[in-house]
């Protein structure tokens, strides 16, 4: 029997998650996928993602390597790479660190057609994900959206910021969390959001199957991961864009 990589929960209540949105400007969905769909991928990601490296230190960045280039970089490298962020995040300036892999720049550039991911993506771009979104939003202009295999794991994190991208179409952006474990709120990893005066007003924990939205531009982050945290939060993340 084939099992679809992404089949929406028909038992998702629109009506009300719309609310939430429409009063808070995010939401969530829990057990968005069915569960077959969300076991399925879930081993994709967990097992057939050839992770890379995104980051940023200040003004360096963005960065990113690929699975080869990553393990083809020299130790001293990587401390450069490593201190460049310490040295950003000890000031003012704006960092981030995960694992990655781009799967709208692994579709365009066809790494592994008709693949997994590409599936992925196409479906994420399909009407019923689309007509969800677009349900839940009430933002009847979304076309269509981008994609990207995350893992935050010991040490890495997403500092405060607010995906300003408007110009480029972003409306809303997503994390389709894949967690698989019982994350202790101790091993960081959350989405948090903040009010003007840099005061927690929310945090979503890694949950399995649990699709998080909100609107952009809204400041967030991706709180850090310490070192004694599995590195078990895979997402699937990007933005719906009305252009």
């Amino acid at each position: 029997m084939t099992i679809s990589l992404f089949e929406l929960n028909p038992a998702i209540d629109r009506a009300a998650i719309a609310r939430r949105f429409a009063a808070d400007g995010r939401a969530q969905i829990r057990d968005v996928l069915t569960p077959a769909a969300a076991r399925a991928l879930h081993e994709v990601i967990a097992r057939q993602t050839p992770w890379g490296h995104g980051w940023r230190s200040g003004e360096d960045g963005p960065k990113a390597l690929t699975a080869r280039e990553l393990a083809a970089l020299p130790p001293a490298e990587r401390q450069e790479i490593s201190h460049g962020i310490f040295s950003a995040m000890q000031g003012q300036d704006y960092a981030f660190s995960y694992a990655r892999y781009p799967i709208l720049d692994a579709y365009l550039a066809k790494w592994n057609p008709d693949g997994p991911h590409d599936i992925l993506l196409e479906h994420i771009n399909d009407r019923p994900f689309l007509d969800l979104m677009r349900d839940v939003t009430g933002i009847r202009e979304l076309c269509k959206a981008d994609a990207q295999a995350t893992l935050f794991g010991p040490g890495q994190f997403l500092a405060l910021h607010n995906d300003s991208h408007v110009g480029e179409g972003w409306r809303i952006a997503y994390v389709l969390s894949l967690c698989a474990v019982e994350w202790r709120p101790d091993w960081g990893g959350y989405l948090h959001f903040f009010d003007e005066e840099g005061d927690v007003i929310a945090g979503y924990r890694p949950r399995f199957n649990t699709l998080s939205f909100f609107a952009v531009p809204t400041p967030h982050a991706v709180s850090f991961v310490p070192p004694f945290a599995p590195p078990q939060r895979f997402a699937i993340t990007g933005w719906l864009r009305d252009r």
